[in-house]
């Protein structure tokens, strides 16, 4: 018996020689599975998902497209948006194509020149920093999924009975792309152009419901002043009309995507508007505006990063906040005064703290109000 063991044994160890020669380790990486995902690269956040898309541009969706090229403009630039929310607040009595040209001299986009002339717009910005940032990051970045997702709620708000033509807005409809894949848009414009209204909604009720419970959908309710005695409980509300056609420069290219500027109206607001940054009469975001403020990824840090002056002082506005996993594109950034310090931090933590206030800008789902319906909330 013992020879045989000893036989059987040294049969094993050859064939395990042999295993161990047969074919050399590998040096590289595994190879890929087919239709794996590339993988991410680390710490860079991954692409904003459609359904969070519209829950940032519900509240804009069913603006009218000149109104609502601007605001996405603006929204590159949400530290200048907070200097111009603070000299509306400081100058209460200039209103519409007044306030257009008492911001001539200064040194702002054009596009955030522009909304002072709709305070309803611009406050609501400066009380949802984090809201703004996240747009105009998503714009930048995204900017066809944004125009997108505005299209698909302007749907759902037509399909509801809330977005029709009236004294206030035209509302057409048409069919647009190739013959096999064609696509709808849905256009708002002003009824009237000298005069302009922006509207106000719960996209719970205007969409017919929220059905994204993941996504609760931004919201702000009807400032007081500028919609006197109206309420959004049935649908829209216009409140009052402003004349601001001074104020209106850019408009929505449904068609071939992006924003469309028109040069002559931008110089009656800015004077010192450049349209050699532009590429013919199509928008280009211009860096030097962004006063620091991170990108939200490399890509798009790569692409306008590169023009603003001041490398060293940009690298402490990169990162992301330790808790929460949110955008800190504010962090560090200074030189506005301590006011605007301020304002700055409190945009760093108005997602957050968002849940415990009144007054319509309550967060999820909560009871009451209008949060919770269709199976979404709101913030």
């Amino acid at each position: 018996m013992k020879p045989r063991i000893l036989t059987t044994a040294c049969c094993a160890v050859l064939a395990l020689g042999a295993c161990q020669t047969a074919a050399p380790p590998t040096t590289g990486p595994a190879p890929a599975m087919p239709g794996a995902a590339a993988p991410q690269a680390q710490g860079e956040p991954a692409p904003y998902k459609a359904e969070e898309i519209e829950a940032m541009v519900a509240p804009i969706a069913l603006y009218p497209d000149p109104l609502l090229s601007q605001v996405l403009m603006a929204s590159t630039y949400p530290l200048e948006v907070t200097l111009a929310a603070r000299w509306v607040k400081a100058h209460p009595n200039l209103t519409g194509d007044a306030a257009i040209k008492a911001v001539q001299g200064e040194t702002w986009d054009v596009s955030v020149k522009s909304l002072v002339a709709f305070p309803q717009i611009l406050e609501p910005m400066n009380d949802k920093l984090d809201w703004t940032q996240k747009l105009g990051d998503a714009f930048l970045a995204q900017q066809k999924d944004v125009f997108d997702a505005v299209q698909r709620l302007r749907a759902r708000a037509r399909q509801a009975g809330h977005l029709e033509s009236g004294p206030q807005q035209t509302v057409t409809v048409e069919t647009a792309g190739a013959a096999g894949a064609p696509q709808t848009i849905v256009r708002i414009e002003p009824a009237n152009p000298e005069v302009i209204y922006v509207p106000v909604y719960d996209p719970a009720i205007v969409y017919g419901g929220w059905g994204y419970a993941g996504y609760p959908y931004y919201y702000w309710p009807p400032y007081g002043a500028y919609y006197p005695g109206a309420g959004v409980g049935s649908g829209i509300a216009f409140g009052i009309g402003l004349v601001a056609a001074a104020a209106i420069f850019g408009n929505c290219d449904w068609n071939n995507g992006g924003v469309h500027v028109e040069h002559h109206k931008a110089r009656n607001i800015d004077r010192n508007f450049d349209a050699s940054k532009f590429q013919g009469d199509r928008w280009q975001h211009d860096a030097r505006h962004r006063q620091g403020v991170a990108y939200r990824d490399n890509a798009t840090r790569d692409k306008f990063g590169r023009s603003t002056a001041g490398a060293a002082g940009r690298n402490g506005f990169r990162g992301r906040e330790a808790t929460g996993g949110r955008d800190n594109g504010f962090q560090g950034v200074g030189g506005g005064g301590g006011a605007v310090q301020r304002d700055v931090s409190r945009g760093n933590s108005s997602l957050g703290s968002g849940a415990g206030r009144g007054g319509g800008y309550g967060g999820g789902a909560r009871g009451g109000g209008f949060g919770g319906r269709g199976g979404g909330g709101r913030r």
